[in-house]
């Protein structure tokens, strides 16, 4: 996938102006919050909770070359493989070895967000294996040639007279004047037309939600079952997943599923959790006879022991993205690239580069919802004013905007001379001010005045009233 990220700015313009998806990004901005606070308020311990995951990522994040040595024993005594890549090329390369060894002509995959991230997909097609998607949101997007637009729901900026659209154009050995009007009809038509190709692929290919250093195991989470046939039909199994996901035991896994699902789905679990520990046995009726790990790091583990480490603690569970105020404003694609919302502000500048990514950290209002609603306590406000510093170190950041910001340091530093120039500022806007109450447009202030107005000063600054009721509280003696 190619970054837009540095066009953030004409992102965003372009879909704020696109009805269609703010009509659908409506009917999504109440659904995923309402949910999760409704699940969560059925779970007392949800809170001690928290604390727990967080302390097992950390824990595992602070031996985390422990973990994966031991996860990669355990998937080799249980008949697997584990291949070890620290680039995006090395993770396709390794995936396209693995499908020529068998003749692969054809590949279903689950949902991966690493696959998005590698551009698996793409590499594929133009080495002549058909990768299919078999997640129903990714299905649509793929039909539709476009990235995701959400972590959890890659679909969610379409109404459903779009799926339909896409699939009478790609459908066409079906009826031409078939009923595609409601959800149902869409879902049983995907089945249909899906169910066939999990009986022909040679390959599997699943993302994983978490790798399991005590078994060896991976496991994946859906509503749908198709990460089942995708990795139980094929010859070969292929898990792709970076570093991260590692968790040390099955205890361990079973408390973050406990958040995973309340806070992504505002489910108490999803429909189906998945556990794969290695290819079929002797005895076994079915799965895979090869069972293959793609582990990649691509920058992570360089996250280690800065100041985004934490990033790291991420289960991709989208509750930042649902109740981020820009993203719900703006949706998932002006981010431009695999990781939308506080998380790819986060994220995104690490795997691509602040000079490709500096707007996201920028495109946050920094009200705290992230924060306070992630399952893992991920500071993302914070990591998201580190880039900012780093941006602003490389002189990436517009000259205009650093020299504003020398100006406001200078006088920052010197508090008395903040204080009276700023009351002489308000003094002067007020004035000019005064008879309409706000400004339409301001020198200096484009970026604000463009979209809404600027409220004139009113009165005394804060600073001068909180002063003089602070002195006014002070005992008098005589």
């Amino acid at each position: 996938m190619e970054a837009t990220s540095r066009a953030f700015k004409s992102n965003v313009d372009r879909a704020l102006a696109d009805k269609t998806l703010q009509q659908a990004l409506g009917l999504a901005r109440t659904g995923f919050p309402a949910k999760r606070r409704a699940a969560v308020e059925r779970l007392p311990e949800f809170e001690a909770l928290r604390e727990e995951g967080r302390r097992i990522k950390n824990h595992t994040l602070e031996h985390l070359d422990f973990y994966l040595e031991s996860f990669e024993a355990k998937v080799r005594a249980n008949g697997g493989e584990v291949h070890w890549c620290r680039t995006p090329a090395e993770a396709r390369e390794t995936i396209l070895g693995l499908c020529r060894s068998v003749g692969a002509k054809s590949v279903t995959k689950g949902k991966s967000m690493i696959a998005e991230e590698i551009a698996l997909n793409d590499f594929l097609e133009a080495n002549a294996v058909v990768p299919i998607e078999t997640d129903l949101g990714e299905y649509i997007i793929q039909l539709r040639h476009e990235p995701p637009s959400h972590i959890i729901a890659p679909a969610i900026h379409l109404l459903k007279e779009q799926v339909a659209d896409a699939f009478r154009a790609t459908h066409t050995e079906l009826a031409p004047d078939r009923p595609l009007s409601e959800p149902r009809t869409l879902c049983d038509e995907a089945r249909q037309v899906l169910r066939p190709k999990f009986l022909a692929a040679d390959v599997g290919i699943t993302g994983a939600n978490f790798l399991i250093a005590e078994t060896g195991s991976s496991i994946i989470v859906t509503n749908e079952g198709n990460g089942d046939l995708t990795q139980l039909l094929p010859k070969v199994h292929i898990v792709l997943a970076s570093i991260e996901k590692l968790v040390p035991t099955l205890e361990d896994v079973s408390t973050l599923l406990r958040l995973l699902a309340r806070s992504a789905t505002g489910q108490e679990f999803s429909t189906y959790t998945t556990v794969s520990t290695g290819p079929r046995r002797p005895g076994d009726l079915d799965g895979p006879e090869q069972y293959h790990v793609v582990l990649l790091d691509n920058g992570r583990s360089a996250m280690l022991g800065t100041e985004f480490q934490d990033m790291l603690r991420c289960i991709r569970c989208s509750a930042c993205l649902n109740h981020c105020p820009v993203y719900g404003a703006v949706g998932g694609h002006a981010y431009g690239w695999v990781y939308q919302g506080p998380m790819g502000s986060v994220l995104t500048p690490q795997l691509i580069g602040i000079a490709e990514a500096g707007n996201l950290p920028n495109a946050s209002t920094f009200c705290g919802r992230c924060e306070s609603v992630c399952p893992m306590k991920i500071p993302l406000p914070k990591m998201m004013r580190h880039w900012r510093e780093r941006e602003y170190e490389k002189k990436l950041s517009p000259a205009a905007f650093r020299a504003g910001l020398g100006l406001w340091a200078f006088f920052a530093r010197r508090p008395e001379l903040y204080h009276r120039m700023a009351a002489i500022g308000a003094r002067i806007l007020g004035g000019f001010g005064r008879r309409r109450g706000r400004f339409r447009a301001l020198p200096l202030a484009r970026g604000w005045t463009s979209v809404r107005d600027m409220p004139a000063p009113q009165g005394r600054s804060f600073q001068s009233l909180w002063a003089e009721r602070q002195r006014a509280r002070m005992p008098r003696y005589h």
